[in-house]
């Protein structure tokens, strides 16, 4: 079978952003291309129409491939939770949790024999397969379990891609030493090298490029000059860096950066929104007054919980409803907004309990099952009859508490016509869901946003706009652009 493999000298070479532009470019050439990665960390799931769950970032190489995402693509899914313990997700459902220390001795055959399957599976339906690496393929102290970069490029023989961060400093050190810390037989399946995110002026790296061909016999494919282009991050600590769009935005809504940050992809069409100033918030920070804050989803909902209590930041969401803030919270963060969260059976940590934020009189159960499905449901609020898509990934059900002095002057409203995906409280304060998502759909965020705009006094934002797969299809468009005007990718595909 075709195949090309992308790895990276580092984390946060470029490998997926990678992965994605080539798939769009060789769609463009005519090609029925699939995208791969063997074994993801990441807490950025997504959920395919099956209700197999997979990374994010192999979903939006399945869009840039323009076909659907499917738990091929992904076999291997892992998702921390904390201390060394992450949840094992195999071929799209959930197997099991495991220590880091006890992973390959339980897991690599069933891994290997799942990677394997998968490829074969996608061999018969694609004539092309575009893989991505994970981390560095020279780690030595775990290249014997590594299942994910040079074990599947000899698998497939794929012609392989090194891809170098520049900006990180040091580059030709990093591809110099990942080169020579690879097998003979893996090294020659290197056909080219291709640095990235380069700032400054492109003939000042002319020497260092004919010095690194001469010394490695490897072309340098191309040179990726740093641009501020969008593409979802696996990683939540690339949100420590991460900048608003638009720091100019009449609106701003704050987002919170939880310990176990999940699927904050969520917020991507916020970030994209002209009048909005989106920013990421430590939990240390100071909240201030802003339109509206997010609680964003969580693997481990009761641990990060614990620690917006500890860390005051509880206390100043509280105190910023009372003083008539607004207050969203999808899927963990919804969990959160509660008044209590119970985990009898110890699934996500060693707590079994926490008190909630007390701003909806709600509770949770952290169950083993998890529910995983794509959904279609009618609106009816901020708008009625408004067609909104999603999914749902989380474990646990929320209901309602009922028969308190204090509860009875709270009356929630479904958001949805599926009254178990979300509320809104009375006063349209507190707005919670279990749908990820949400804010992809044009009309009914601009719709929420409208609401925000009123109690401004800004102008109506127009709703006639297009949902944001739309716009994120067109960035996949522009990142393809960008590789193929600096990149020569004949050398891999000949």
């Amino acid at each position: 079978m075709n195949s090309i493999m992308v790895v990276g000298t580092t984390s946060h070479a470029g490998k997926s952003f990678l992965t994605a532009a080539i798939c769009r470019i060789l769609v463009r050439q005519g090609w029925n291309v699939t995208p791969f990665k063997g074994q993801n960390m990441a807490l950025n799931a997504y959920i395919t129409h099956d209700g197999g769950e997979i990374g994010h970032a192999q979903a939006v190489q399945a869009w840039a491939a323009k076909i659907s995402p499917t738990v091929e693509m992904n076999p291997i899914l892992l998702k921390p939770q904390g201390n060394m313990v992450s949840q094992v997700i195999m071929k799209g459902k959930m197997i099991g949790t495991t220590h880091a220390a006890e992973y390959y001795e339980k897991y690599f055959d069933k891994g290997w024999n799942a990677i394997t399957s998968c490829l074969e599976h996608l061999k018969t339906r694609y004539d092309m397969i575009v893989c991505e690496g994970a981390g560095s393929p020279a780690e030595i102290n775990l290249k014997h379990r590594d299942l994910t970069n040079m074990r599947v490029a000899r698998y497939l023989n794929a012609a392989t891609i090194l891809v170098v961060d520049i900006d990180r400093g040091g580059a030709f050190a990093h591809v110099v030493g990942t080169l020579q810390l690879l097998e003979s037989e893996e090294r020659a399946l290197i056909k080219g090298i291709i640095i990235n995110k380069f700032r400054g002026q492109r003939s000042l790296l002319d020497s260092g490029i004919d010095w690194l061909e001469n010394y490695t016999g490897i072309p340098v494919l191309g040179v990726i000059p740093w641009r501020d282009v969008v593409f979802p991050s696996e990683d939540s600590l690339n949100l420590l860096d991460r900048q608003s769009s638009n720091t100019k935005g009449e609106l701003t809504i704050n987002v919170l950066r939880l310990p176990h940050i999940a699927n904050f992809t969520d917020f991507d069409p916020l970030d994209a929104e002209p009048t909005v100033n989106l920013k990421y918030l430590n939990l240390q920070d100071s909240l201030d007054y802003p339109d509206a804050v997010i609680i964003p989803g969580s693997k481990t909902t009761i641990a990060d919980l614990i620690e917006l209590h500890k860390s005051g930041m509880a206390k100043k969401i509280q105190d910023y409803i009372k003083s008539g803030g607004i207050v969203f919270g999808i899927c963990g963060g919804f969990q959160m907004l509660g008044k209590q969260i119970f985990d009898p059976g110890q699934l996500e940590g060693n707590q079994d309990y926490s008190l909630g934020l007390n701003l909806l009189p709600m509770k949770t159960v952290i169950t083993p099952k998890k529910i995983c499905r794509q959904r279609q449901v009618i609106s009816n609020y901020p708008e009625s009859n408004l067609i909104v898509t999603g999914y749902e990934i989380h474990q646990g059900i929320t209901c309602l508490i009922k028969s308190s002095n204090i509860e009875k002057a709270i009356t929630l409203y479904s958001l949805f016509d599926d009254s178990s995906l979300g509320v809104v409280n009375n006063t349209y304060s507190v707005w919670g869901c279990y749908l990820h998502e949400l804010f992809n759909n044009g009309v009914w965020r601009r719709t929420w946003l409208n609401f925000l705009c009123q109690r401004r006094g800004l102008s109506i934002l127009p709703t006639a706009i297009s949902n944001y797969c739309e716009q994120r299809d067109t960035n996949l468009d522009i990142l393809a652009d960008l590789v193929e005007e600096f990149v020569d990718l004949k050398p891999v595909l000949n």
